[in-house]
């Protein structure tokens, strides 16, 4: 793709705001990133570190640097992953902790699959950006406990305690449901091995990816319904009525990326058809006043503009568009990202450095102020990855 309209904005968004608004986050003297930063723009240092937050930001900075090159972001991704390895790492038990205290020690030492797979993605992003051999090690430590702890042999499971016992997956769990299975996990646990293998090309890791997309193809997506199923039991029978849209987009791009990186042609005729669906889908249910509703759950639309659901449809769509040609795609990309400049950015004065987005808005703009602009699961995973997305499709 070449001579996007909205790459020059991307770009100075990223460099001006996000990345030095991420950079003041910076704990120098207990490690990693503080956790928390109200709506009203007050700091609190002492608030709890979440591990998939601080997983997140070392993925961020690693490909901050591997795209810019600037020798400061390789620092603060040097500086996350030594908070993720001496800190959020339990050194009896092996693995990552959900949550540690400000002062580093263990505060919920629950492991789940999913915040491990988050910092399986960390790890292979900062080996690229780093060349450190040991954080490649410690990523393939992290797929052995998901492979040898953490699945069974229908998928991977979901939430354990310190020694790896099954127990109540409350914390990937909503709407009601107590799920055994879930659509996001597996999501981000073929992310994670995506990356893992793009930067080491594993055949193990290759064929753990083949699998999930037939789990993908076979037990979560719903063609009668041109949908993902959401939440599952442990044999995959669907739990409730459930259409998320922002999932929907963010897997048909990440399914998309992860075909490009098997390169293989069986996969693609399997997976692109289903890729296409979910992107048409989302486009004619979910895409109205320039943006992304969230989610569908009974019948009954939830409309907020999420953060998160917005970035990913500005990915999705472009991705779309370089599949199909079709420049409804190219368009809706352009339009939600004039949303996300009018309204997601927060432009109120009270930043010590760069700026972030509000959590989520109405569909007129207006932000929900019961919302913290940084807390264990808002971080610059999602709009960082947009901007680089963009830039890199536009190169």
């Amino acid at each position: 793709m070449a001579d996007l309209k909205i790459r020059s904005d991307v770009e100075q968004h990223l460099i001006q705001d996000i990345i030095p608004f991420w950079k003041s986050l910076r704990d120098n003297e207990n490690g990693g990133y503080f956790g928390w930063l109200g709506y009203d723009l007050k700091l609190d240092k002492k608030a709890v570190k979440g591990c998939i937050l601080n997983s997140r930001i070392t993925w961020f900075f690693s490909n901050a640097y591997t795209l810019l090159k600037d020798e400061s972001l390789l620092d603060e991704a040097r500086h996350g992953y030594e908070f993720l390895k001496n800190v959020c790492w339990d050194k009896e038990n092996g693995g990552v902790y959900w949550s540690v205290n400000y002062d580093g020690t263990p505060e919920e030492t629950l492991k789940h699959t999913y915040n491990q797979a988050f910092s399986i993605y960390a790890l292979s992003s900062y080996y690229e950006a780093s060349k450190d051999k040991e954080a490649l090690q410690k990523a393939y430590q992290l797929y052995e406990i998901i492979e040898n702890k953490m699945r069974d042999t229908l998928g991977y499971k979901e939430a354990f305690d310190a020694a790896f016992c099954e127990i109540d997956n409350e914390k990937l769990s909503e709407n009601g449901v107590m799920a055994q299975k879930t659509m996001n996990t597996l999501l981000h646990v073929f992310e994670a091995y995506t990356e893992l293998y793009r930067v080491d090309h594993n055949e193990a890791v290759a064929q753990k990816i083949k699998w999930m997309m037939d789990l993908i193809a076979d037990k979560v997506y719903n063609p009668q319904l041109h949908r993902q199923e959401v939440f599952f039991d442990a044999e995959w029978n669907s739990m409730i009525d459930l259409h998320s849209y922002g999932h929907d987009i963010e897997t048909a791009w990440l399914v998309d990326r992860g075909v490009e990186v098997l390169g293989d042609a069986e996969i693609q005729k399997k997976m692109f058809p289903i890729t296409s669906d979910l992107t048409q889908q989302i486009y004619q249910t979910a895409y109205c006043s320039h943006s992304l509703a969230n989610e569908c759950e009974k019948g009954v639309v939830d409309t907020w503009r999420i953060w998160w659901v917005q970035a990913e449809a500005v990915v999705g769509f472009l991705n779309g568009y370089e599949k199909s040609g079709n420049k409804a795609y190219l368009d809706a990309a352009e339009h939600i990202w004039n949303f996300i400049r009018t309204y997601l950015i927060d432009d109120r004065d009270g930043y010590e450095q760069g700026r972030e987005w509000y959590w989520k808005v109405t569909t007129e703009g207006v932000p929900d102020e019961k919302k913290p602009i940084v807390e264990p699961w808002k971080c610059p995973y999602h709009n960082g990855r947009m901007c680089f997305e963009v830039i890199r499709r536009d190169s």
